[in-house]
């Protein structure tokens, strides 16, 4: 939690959103005990490694109210959980191909009071509706993120903001961006350092993708 006073004073600030972060460590440990979402040795870096991790979204975009998000490959949560509880005025649609870890998602969410989240089995190309933004976390390759889900992300999306893609990856991305910019020509793509907003080491190779159609989409 310290780390969340230091960054993000203005969401603890509301005593509901601080008692639902505050709920987090204590809900996913006793989650984590009976399905493993999160490594054993993450679970005491939980607040850095997965909740500001998920924020950084939230430092760089925040939502607009009434917007809808999905996240692709929630696992237990992340970054959809954290993500919810900053923006109690959005819609959030977290799915996972694999139930055990969507049973720990509704789990969480009824522990916190989350009205703002459902949570889905089912994959991200199955999905017949669509959302202003999509968000993910080190799920898989960007031309697989963008092949399963661009038929999700609206071309212009609430208040006539452009449909983005908020993506939480790590590490040196310049040949996964190229392929991809290859596969989905009509995409911008901006990179986003979190060292930019974050101190801590662990920070130091994170990134934001943030993918943007500026043409027509294919299909």
């Amino acid at each position: 939690m310290e780390l969340l006073e230091k960054y993000f004073p203005e969401l603890l600030a509301d005593p509901v959103k601080k008692e639902q972060f505050a709920k987090l460590e204590g809900l996913y440990r006793e989650w984590n005990e009976k399905i493993n979402v999160i490594s054993r040795k993450d679970m005491d870096g939980l607040y850095e490694k997965h909740v500001l991790h998920s924020l950084a979204i939230y430092y760089y975009h925040p939502f607009p109210g009434g917007t809808s998000i999905l996240d692709i490959g929630t696992g237990g949560g992340f970054p959809g959980i954290p993500l919810a509880i900053a923006h109690p005025e959005c819609e959030f649609h977290l799915v996972d191909s694999i139930g055990k870890k969507i049973n720990v998602v509704r789990a969480v969410r009824e522990g916190l009071g989350l009205k703002n989240v459902r949570a889905t089995h089912i994959r991200a190309e199955q999905l017949k509706e669509s959302f202003d933004y999509i968000v993910s976390r080190a799920v898989a390759p960007l031309k697989e993120l963008a092949g399963w889900s661009h038929k999700q992300l609206k071309i212009t999306g609430k208040h006539g903001v452009p449909g983005k893609f908020l993506l939480l990856k790590g590490g040196d991305l310049k040949p996964e961006i190229e392929e991809f910019i290859e596969l989905f020509p009509i995409y911008s793509v901006k990179e986003i350092p979190l060292s930019t907003y974050f101190s801590e080491e662990f920070f130091d190779t994170k990134k934001i993708i943030e993918l943007v159609p500026v043409g027509k989409k294919r299909g």
